[in-house]
């Protein structure tokens, strides 16, 4: 087995006396998509915040490469990993070149190779050359996620960090982009950790599937597993909705048959 990419090692965050991380521990192998769920305030967020330092452990330690992240300046860190989140966060005042453009920009790439990789990655998330010149308010939602998944990517990055990416977004847009991601996790390799409280979406487009409950890791396992049944009542719970939704759409196609 790989050793991981990222591992979570027994780590621990208060804030303001509030506990929002106890304990946790997870092993990300590389190449694998892993989806945190839970309700609010169990910790997902947070336990993001830690693989890129936006949040340092009151305990414990986090590890890339087998090094820890601690040993690393967190803006050299952030610089080699990819965000989406929520709500895109595209800068207004700048084209959809411009956005894409600007950790490549960052870290001193020539404005030739800035060009080719914008153009490159218009193609990987399916936007037409044109829509470089616009302005994000020109765009849909749903284009807008889309520059925001190409600005993530800019810079190559091994791993991409998804924080509620496709929440805004109305259901088909959602289900769309969350499957033309998962297509480009795979064909780049990608490692990637995605946090969302949509239970059927992480079973739908994870390997892995972490259910947190405040501040602590009640499961990580295979959607498949998960699904089967768990001996935790809060992750039986949790899974119990997209099995329903399963069994519901099974028994209308039985139905039509």
């Amino acid at each position: 087995m790989a050793a991981p990419l990222i591992a979570i090692d027994k780590v621990s965050k208060s804030f303001g006396g509030g506990v929002a991380l106890s304990d946790v521990s997870i092993d990300i192998a590389p190449g694998a998509f892993v989806a945190l769920v839970g309700a609010s305030g169990s910790g997902k967020t947070t336990t993001l915040k830690t693989i890129t330092r936006l949040v340092d452990p009151d305990s414990g330690e986090v590890r890339q490469d087998g090094q820890p992240v601690r040993n690393r300046p967190g803006p050299v860190l952030r610089r080699g990993i990819g965000y989406v989140f929520q709500g895109v966060g595209l800068f207004p005042h700048l084209t959809v070149a411009e956005n894409i453009a600007a950790t490549p920009r960052l870290l001193g790439w020539s404005e030739a190779d800035v060009a080719a990789r914008v153009a490159e990655l218009l193609d990987l998330v399916a936007l037409p050359q044109a829509y470089a010149a616009r302005f994000p308010d020109a765009l849909s939602g749903g284009q807008q996620q889309r520059v925001g998944v190409a600005r993530a990517l800019a810079a190559k990055p091994r791993i991409v960090l998804m924080d509620e990416p496709f929440g805004a977004l109305d259901p088909i847009t959602r289900i769309e982009l969350g499957d033309a991601y998962r297509a480009l996790h795979d064909r780049l390799a990608l490692t990637t950790v995605m946090v969302t409280h949509d239970v059927q979406e992480a079973v739908l487009l994870a390997d892995r599937i972490v259910v947190m409950k405040a501040g602590r890791v009640l499961a990580h396992d295979t959607p498949r597993n998960l699904l089967a049944g768990s001996p935790d009542a809060d992750v039986a719970a949790l899974m119990a909705s997209p099995k329903r939704q399963a069994d519901r759409v099974a028994a209308l196609l039985a139905g039509a048959g």
